[in-house]
């Protein structure tokens, strides 16, 4: 650890990074264990109303703030049959799910999820995945002529006879999922797909230029094709689309929780090499244009623990919303996922769209008990509060900072933090402190702001880091008041908490 004991940083209206778009606070469900069946959809659940959807989960989604919502996949829609999601429910046919090694029943289909979209509330927009991978350009059309046309069409007249007579109005779409992975069904190589997505791409801006269209980029920053894969497929699509995906999942390795907690320094990387590659390709075709970043899945995820059952399951067994994923998070990763929003935040002039992946029970802030209750994990309240108080102009930050030594990243920041001005003049500083033994005293200058007081300091901590919420005790952690957090002079002065996650609003 370095000898410095104070972290340090300034905030001034004049040096930006860009404006939030509302969109980096999207969230992901894909038909995977029981993210759809007993997650957001339980027919006879106490809470269900009369299309099967549990309000209680409704309820807690909407206090996450959540503004756009991915589906159906994520892997599963690699092998998706969107014919066979729509129509009367006991007409619907059950499928083999090749992804993750389960039957479909497809009881939950894309009239059921735009429902949910809806009743989210009207600032939350669907983000629909077409099938690249067994299926192509033709199913892709299809299925935006079936959702979006008005009427008068062979799709658009078969919606309206399924009951849906206004159109879904779906303007953002993956045009597939991870084709670079060897484990996607119909994984293809950067050429093969890049070839694919801009045929799809031309055809659905035939049908309506106004679509905004995510092609796949890398899965992580970790694949062996890294950066050629989004130079190739840029290459095909560069005038096409308007995003390029990004995926990144962390959990520690063999025990080293110091890398785990510097995560987001990964996470940066990852961002800003895809920025770097876009730009380049871009520069190569002398086009004005920008291509924008979704990081449309992200989260704490223990894959090592997928691993393990994926290796023992029985190869006949096609069990259906099977408990899959179900990671318990502690106070720890909660602090990473903060620390991950952070690292969103502060590349929000390129990262417009993000989705958590995933929203109820599969590696999610939202759990629930079949026929029982529904519980906020512990990475519930980072992503609720960044939702809330993250939206407006986000301001460099540049801090200086005591490090600590990790063993993938070398020496890192104890500090993670960035900040945000909203439209009304107030600011929020999102801060994470890594120190998992002491606190960290932290000193912001506010030049030419004009917050003068404290409004709150939350925090998210816990002498246990170790700490969960679960079923028998769903309230053992949350959010508390810090104490001592001043400003004086246009100087915020604050203690961070050890191994802490933190909010604090200026006014």
């Amino acid at each position: 650890m370095s000898k410095r004991t104070t972290a340090r940083f300034t905030l001034d209206p004049a040096f930006t990074v860009g404006t939030v778009d509302p969109r980096l606070f999207g969230s992901f469900v894909e038909h995977l264990g029981r993210c759809v069946h007993t997650g957001i959809f339980e027919p006879g659940h106490p809470a269900a109303d009369a299309e099967g959807l549990r309000t209680d989960v409704l309820d807690l989604v909407r206090e996450l703030g959540v503004t756009t919502v991915r589906y159906p996949g994520g892997n599963f829609v690699s092998g998706y049959r969107w014919e066979d999601s729509v129509g009367p429910v006991e007409d619907r046919p059950r499928r083999l799910d090749l992804a993750w090694h389960s039957t479909e029943t497809n009881r939950f289909g894309l009239s059921e999820y735009i429902g949910f979209v809806r009743k989210i509330g009207p600032r939350t927009e669907p983000m629909l995945a077409v099938n690249l991978g067994t299926r192509g350009v033709a199913e892709a059309l299809q299925l935006q002529e079936y959702a979006n046309h008005p009427a008068g069409t062979a799709l658009s007249d078969l919606r309206a006879a399924h009951g849906d007579k206004e159109p879904f109005g779906i303007r953002l779409w993956c045009l597939g999922n991870e084709m670079d992975g060897p484990w996607q069904t119909g994984h293809k190589t950067a050429r093969e797909y890049g070839r694919l997505a801009a045929e799809t791409a031309r055809g659905m801006r035939q049908m309506d230029p106004r679509v905004e269209l995510v092609a796949c980029g890398s899965s992580n920053q970790a694949m062996p094709t890294f950066a050629a894969w989004e130079a190739a497929v840029l290459q095909e699509t560069y005038d096409l689309v308007d995003h390029i995906s990004l995926h990144a999942y962390y959990e520690p390795a063999d025990g080293d929780i110091g890398s785990f907690l510097a995560s987001a320094v990964d996470m940066e990387s990852f961002i800003e090499n895809v920025v770097a590659t876009c730009d380049h390709v871009g520069a190569r075709l002398k086009s004005e244009k920008r291509i924008n970043l979704s990081f449309d899945e992200w989260n704490v995820w223990y894959q090592s623990r997928w691993q393990e059952h994926a290796e023992a399951q029985d190869p006949a067994d096609w069990p259906e919303a099977p408990r899959l994923l179900e990671d318990n998070y502690s106070v720890l990763d909660a602090v990473v996922l903060g620390s991950l929003l952070i690292a969103l935040l502060r590349h929000a002039d390129r990262v417009t769209v993000a989705c958590l992946a995933q929203l109820v029970n599969v590696i999610a802030p939202i759990m629930t008990e079949p026929g029982g209750p529904a519980w906020r994990q512990t990475t519930f309240f980072p992503f609720a509060q960044a939702s809330r108080y993250g939206r407006g102009q986000v301001l460099d930050v540049r801090v200086d900072s005591p490090t600590y030594e990790t063993g993938k990243y070398g020496d890192v920041d104890l500090l993670h933090a960035t900040a945000v001005r909203a439209d009304d003049g107030t600011v929020t500083v999102f801060a994470v402190n890594r120190d998992r033994t002491g606190p960290l005293p932290l000193e912001v200058a506010l030049n030419g702001l004009g917050p003068t007081s404290v409004v709150e300091h939350h925090v998210l901590a816990d002498a246990d880091p170790d700490a969960r919420n679960t079923l028998d005790d769903p309230e053992r952690v949350a959010p508390h008041p810090a104490e001592g957090t001043a400003l004086r002079d246009g100087r915020l002065t604050a203690v961070l908490e050890p191994l802490s996650w933190n909010v604090i609003r200026l006014a």
